[in-house]
């Protein structure tokens, strides 16, 4: 269904191209020539235009077709969505919201410093991925891991049920239902109590799951509240979504992973099988960095500001130190998709394996090759993906990149229960990632989301554990499954210059 509205808010372009040619055979034939040359004039220099950046090759290929095929849909596309300068509306107000807030400087307990001693290599990526997203490292008091969306969801309504100054809410997609009415259950007893609570909800994302009605239900309960990016028909940062998830109570937890507020994330209802997500709580200092996430978003767009002390209750210092923990966001707007290059970075300093969860794989040139080049060195690299799909044509668009990592060695799993959410990454064994960022080009290139990268803690244990648990629930998929011929050849082709649309 996305999909199809993905579609749908081209067509007024597209209909500019068919009058454009209905013009051509009629009123302006004799002139036909002339125009003809034009449109070949402007897709060249386009075409050009687009090759000068820095983007991946697969996204610059799909343009160029399109600009040879339909020179004017495909510039009114490209000025409209194609290019990093059409997020610049978000960025600028997100971005002076965060020149305005003062976060503090997380302490590190010498931890940083141990491992610059120790692992100089590990140390400059980290290094490298704070660089790019503008958000430090530091040590994590504690981490807790959820291997199921419904423990974590049992944990998050504890934790609200504890808060006495505020509870801030973020997530892509917000339904009513079970788990979205135990939230507001909580969020109106605490609203009464003098609590701040504030929610923010991707307005694309939950577009057919929340109404102006639930939207009343808050602000009535007390509640603040507002929609990101909100949908218009004609739109450059359309495609510019806010996929993060997080909740983050009083600056001394915070709650991040794959889970969204429907009832399908904690099983309650079932969809595709056995919902497989995952879900992670942090405590001390490193909430900070969730804490100024959530205010850049909220403070760029809302009046009602987030006030100086929703930081100054993160502590200063940590009781127990549970390894190096570095959350961070991702942005359209950077140069660099943070995300995506620590992926790549991460794939050429892993030594013996590199274990993925991901619901969707359509990987960029750069990316894949990090895949290709680590199994030829012979480290340990697996996918899982879901063994029932939530959307077949995106499965279907996924399947189209299983060919070439498997011929290099990447081992892929799908996990025959059910649909496969979780979205994380093992390294070695000292390095792993949990976040909301999937294996595709939205989640690498378009969308923000949120992302944790665990240096030397006790995550790493449970997230190997939960991996090999959900392993002896898949089955391997193999180059004998996949079918073959020149045709099929093709269409996998095709699909993969088409998958950054997707």
């Amino acid at each position: 269904m996305k999909i199809i509205r993905r579609i749908f808010v081209i067509l007024p372009s597209l209909f500019v191209e068919a009058l454009l040619i209905a013009l051509l055979v009629t009123v302006l034939k004799p002139y036909s020539a002339v125009i003809e040359g034009l449109l070949r004039v402007i897709a060249f220099l386009l075409a050009l235009f687009v090759i000068s950046y820095r983007q991946e090759g697969t996204y610059k290929i799909l343009w160029i077709l399109f600009f040879t095929a339909m020179p004017v849909a495909a510039a009114v596309c490209y000025l409209l969505w194609g290019n990093k300068k059409t997020v610049h509306s978000i960025a600028i107000r997100v971005e002076a919201a965060r020149m305005k807030l003062k976060a503090q400087d997380w302490e590190d307990g010498g931890e940083l410093q141990k491992l610059r001693e120790e692992n100089e290599r590990l140390s400059e990526t980290l290094d490298f991925v704070s660089a790019l997203s503008r958000f430090t490292a530091c040590a994590c008091e504690s981490v807790t891991y959820y291997p199921l969306g419904e423990q974590c969801w049992q944990a998050m309504l504890e934790a609200m049920e504890h808060a006495t100054s505020y509870i801030y809410l973020e997530y892509f997609i917000v339904q009513d239902g079970l788990m979205w009415s135990k939230m507001t259950d909580v969020m109106a007893r605490k609203v009464q109590e003098g609590v701040d609570v504030r929610v923010i909800y991707d307005d694309f994302g939950s577009l057919s799951t929340f109404t102006s009605k639930d939207t009343k239900k808050l602000t009535q309960m007390g509640v603040k509240w507002f929609a990101f990016n909100k949908l218009k028909f004609i739109s450059g940062t359309l495609n510019n979504r806010s996929h993060r998830k997080m909740l983050i109570v009083d600056g001394h937890v915070a709650f991040s992973g794959g889970i969204n507020i429907a009832d399908e994330y904690i099983n309650h209802i079932e969809r595709f099988g056995h919902w497989k997500d995952i879900g992670f709580k942090i405590t001390g200092p490193a909430v900070g960095n969730y804490v100024d996430m959530f205010a850049q978003f909220w403070n760029g767009y809302c009046e009602d500001k987030i006030p100086q002390s929703a930081f100054d209750l993160v502590p200063a210092s940590r009781t127990t130190t549970d390894g190096i923990v570095l959350s961070y966001y991702d942005s359209p707007a950077y140069r660099d998709a943070v995300s995506n290059t620590m992926f790549i970075e991460m794939l050429g300093n892993a030594a013996k394996r590199a274990w993925f969860y991901t619901p969707y794989l359509m990987l960029g040139d750069t990316l894949m090759d990090a895949f290709v080049r680590a199994a030829a060195r012979g480290v340990d690299v697996r996918i899982i993906m879901p063994g029932i799909p939530d959307k077949k044509m995106i499965f279907r668009l996924s399947r189209s990149f299983y060919a070439p990592l498997l011929e290099a060695g990447v081992r892929i799993f799908e996990y025959t229960p059910g649909f496969v959410h979780a979205k994380a990454s093992l390294f070695d064994d000292d390095v792993c990632t949990v976040g909301t960022v999937n294996l595709d080009y939205r989640s690498l290139y378009l969308h923000f989301e949120n992302n944790s990268l665990f240096v030397d803690s006790s995550i790493h244990k449970a997230l190997e554990e939960d991996y090999l648990d959900t392993l002896s629930k898949c089955h391997e998929v193999t180059t004998d499954q996949l079918k073959k011929g020149l045709i099929h050849d093709t269409i996998d082709g095709v699909l993969r210059i088409f998958a950054p649309l997707c």
